[in-house]
């Protein structure tokens, strides 16, 4: 059983938790994730890993409650067990031979992106980090994004916070303004990670994206989670998630991200039936 020893209210819809998982904790780096099950009946889901502590044998997660079993996660506190917490599973990120580095969050992406910069900024590589949101009262980790980073902008779809806008937009101005980046990193909503990789591609910047396709079991063998990038199948749990943004087929991966979206919704109003104890007709 794995202990959740913290739990944070980041915002009404997104939890921190950090869960005891000393022989995750050992392994894990930056770019990986794990797969947890809240109990022996529950779903397979995957997370990134959002932060660990060797010493204290412990592995952060951040998510948002958008299904049926992360609003069910949502619920637990601190000093619940979960059933399963398998990992490291990934590619770790790899960093050679980087100076200076943009690395982009939107949305729930900058808890992905955010150990991505503290594993830059502890190597002394100049980060610029760039996030996004759609309004000031969903910002998440705005102090350990400026710890990490030589310079944050920040940014709102509606200008409540920042600067009115899209991480693109503010992208677009560093490199416009003759900025340098050996790397950019981009997380978050597949459009943002599409329209990142094509303004970078002019400029001939290594661009690493993170996938996040639907995901069962995280050892390759059930072809869930398959990308096309450079016109061959990989599999993001195996192979990934770290692709080259400019390999990577986009439009299919929007599609097949929204193919289960009608039984999400169903899988959510079952779940509220059974907690209200009312009859699904």
């Amino acid at each position: 059983m794995y202990k959740i020893v913290r739990k944070e209210v980041l915002n009404p819809q997104v939890k921190l938790f950090e869960i005891e998982a000393p022989y995750v904790a050992r392994k894990a780096e930056p770019g990986q994730f794990i797969i947890l099950r809240i109990d022996e009946e529950g779903e397979r889901v995957p997370f990134t890993i959002a932060d660990y502590d060797r010493e204290k044998g412990t592995v952060t997660i951040i998510f948002q409650e958008v299904g049926a079993t992360t609003i069910r996660l949502g619920q637990m506190n601190e000093g619940d067990c979960l059933a399963d917490f398998a990992g490291p599973l990934g590619i770790a990120s790899h960093f050679e031979d980087v100076k200076r580095a943009a690395v982009i969050g939107g949305g729930l992406g900058v808890a992905i992106a955010y150990p991505q910069a503290k594993k830059l900024h502890g190597m002394g590589v100049a980060v610029d980090f760039i996030a996004g949101f759609r309004n000031k009262d969903i910002i998440i980790l705005e102090k350990e994004m400026a710890a990490v980073s030589d310079r944050l902008f920040i940014t709102t779809d509606d200008g409540s916070n920042g600067t009115k806008g899209f991480v693109s937009d503010i992208l677009k101005k560093l490199l416009e303004e003759g900025n340098k980046y050996d790397v950019v990193i981009a997380i978050g909503p597949p459009i943002m990670m599409k329209v990142v990789s094509e303004i970078t591609r002019p400029y001939g910047i290594k661009t690493i994206v993170s996938l996040n396709p639907i995901m069962i079991d995280g050892t390759g063998m059930c072809g869930g989670c398959r990308v096309t990038v450079g016109g061959k199948t990989r599999f993001a749990c195996v192979d990934g998630p770290d692709f080259d943004g400019h390999q990577v087929d986009f439009d299919e991966l929007i599609r097949r991200l929204s193919m289960y979206k009608k039984d999400e919704q169903a899988s959510i109003e079952r779940h509220k039936c059974r907690l209200e104890g009312r009859t699904n007709a």
